[in-house]
């Protein structure tokens, strides 16, 4: 379908020698469909951890007016590592640190409760739609003990908001939840 859509566009252009402005519209829409078609692919881990660097930054959740709630993302260790940090006023409330291991992209949650659970990138992950599932953890009696059992992150085409969904397990079954996050503006001026 999409190569159809390409090849009509392409003929159409050749054929009508395009001027200059029909010539942007017309980049413009490939570009469209092209960040459409590579959000359906499947992705490397790779991919998937680049795609997660650009969350680097500081982010709240949208429509919050009283503003207490943040998460940052910054990079360390040489760019290898994203660490994401919950913050409830100016109190650390979690951590979660992702990185590469061979051809796996890992997620280790550090939890107020006190376990920590990996989780792993899943093979279905699109570019725009990254999803981890539940690895195994440390200082985990039971998996009947509350603990994080999936993560997800969905970008949109705004640069600056994502959705961020995690389900949490115990013996009383699965909660999920979600947000949207929007991006602070960087204070520095950098």
């Amino acid at each position: 379908m999409i190569h159809l859509v390409i090849t009509l566009i392409f003929s159409k252009a050749t054929k009508a020698m395009l001027s200059p402005s029909k010539t942007f519209t017309t980049l413009l829409a490939f570009s469209l469909l092209s960040f459409n078609a590579n959000a359906r692919e499947v992705v490397t881990s790779e991919h998937a951890f680049e795609q997660m660097k650009t969350l680097v930054g500081t982010w709240k959740k949208e429509n919050d007016k009283k503003g207490k709630f943040r998460v940052s993302f910054e990079l360390t260790a040489n760019n290898t590592v994203l660490v994401e940090t919950w913050l409830r006023g100016s109190k650390k409330h979690s951590l979660t640190v992702y990185h590469q291991d061979g051809e796996r992209l890992l997620a280790t949650h550090y939890c107020p409760q006190g376990n920590q659970p990996r989780l792993r990138l899943t093979m279905g992950s699109k570019l725009n739609k990254l999803s981890f599932n539940y690895l195994d953890s440390t200082n985990l009696a039971s998996l009947k003990d509350s603990h994080q059992h999936s993560l997800e992150f969905e970008f949109s085409e705004q640069p600056n908001s994502i959705r961020r969904g995690e389900s949490y397990l115990s013996g009383a079954g699965e909660n999920h939840s979600e947000m949207t996050l929007v991006r602070l503006p960087n204070k520095t001026g950098d």
